[in-house]
């Protein structure tokens, strides 16, 4: 299961994920955990952006000069409230503070330095409903392509007990805009209660990739190309963070014809 990455349970990094590691060119990922009044740095690399998410708990955020307190205040991924998040040009460091018992998500890609450091605030953030019935999940776009950075996309997705989510089976690894994009990939999974478990499957028309997974809480599913649906069973309820990025900063995706049939049913 190469595309699985297994979380720590314990100590401050949750989960990493490197261009290096996933042997491909774009997406950086990694998520940790701060206990309250515990401080942590995070250096972005010279040519890397990157996005700091406040996924759970209140944190105290330095970057760029700029300062920032009491960011975020949600005691869970599930509440129904956007995150704070900040985003630093390559070479920047961030330095976070905890107030409370705190969880972080640190997305990364390609950068020249074009924009500076920003507070994200929760106000700014579109929040949407996609699907219907047992498709119906929520999305929050914490930093979608009308919002300035040179090469991130993120967003967070909660989808209910029962459902299916990225459904029907969609990609985003070949370049024929305006049709369809080139985006790597990561989902960074949380799931209530947290003993559950969610079903991702990343696959390609070829079947180069098909790979099936039983996914844990604060594991991360790396897509690098091909279809990518998540289904969580009777019980539990998903979360997912998405960082995408490639050569353009445009989504646009392909469904699998296969099971295209159910959207105009």
């Amino acid at each position: 299961m190469s595309l699985l990455v297994k979380s720590a349970p314990r100590g401050e990094a949750i989960v990493k994920v490197t261009p290096e590691s996933a042997k491909w060119k774009h997406v950086g990922f990694e998520a940790r955990r701060l206990g309250a009044g515990e401080r942590t740095d995070i250096t972005l690399p010279a040519d890397r952006e990157g996005c700091l998410v406040v996924l759970t708990g209140t944190v105290d955020v330095d970057v760029g000069g700029q300062a920032w307190t009491s960011l975020g205040g949600r005691a869970s991924v599930f509440d129904d409230r956007s995150p704070h998040a900040v985003y630093a040009p390559p070479g920047s460091v961030f330095r976070v503070t905890a107030s409370t018992d705190a969880e972080l998500a640190i997305a990364t890609a390609p950068g020249t330095g074009k924009f500076g450091a920003r507070l994200i605030d929760p106000s700014t953030m579109k929040r949407s409903v996609r699907g219907t019935g047992a498709n119906t999940r929520y999305v929050c776009d914490i930093l979608p392509e009308t919002e300035p950075a040179e090469s991130l996309l993120v967003v967070e997705v909660l989808t209910p007990a029962g459902h299916s989510s990225s459904y029907p089976p969609h990609k985003h690894d070949t370049d024929a805009l305006p049709d369809e994009s080139v985006l790597e990939e990561t989902y960074y999974h949380r799931i209530d209660p947290p003993q559950g478990f969610a079903f991702q499957r990343v696959y390609t028309d070829e079947r180069d990739i098909d790979e099936s997974m039983a996914v844990g809480d604060h594991d991360v599913v790396m897509v690098p190309r091909g279809y990518h649906p998540v289904v969580m069973p009777h019980g539990y309820r998903g979360y997912y963070l998405n960082v995408m990025a490639g050569p353009r900063r445009e989504w646009h995706f392909r469904n699998d014809p296969a099971h295209e049939w159910m959207i105009a049913r």
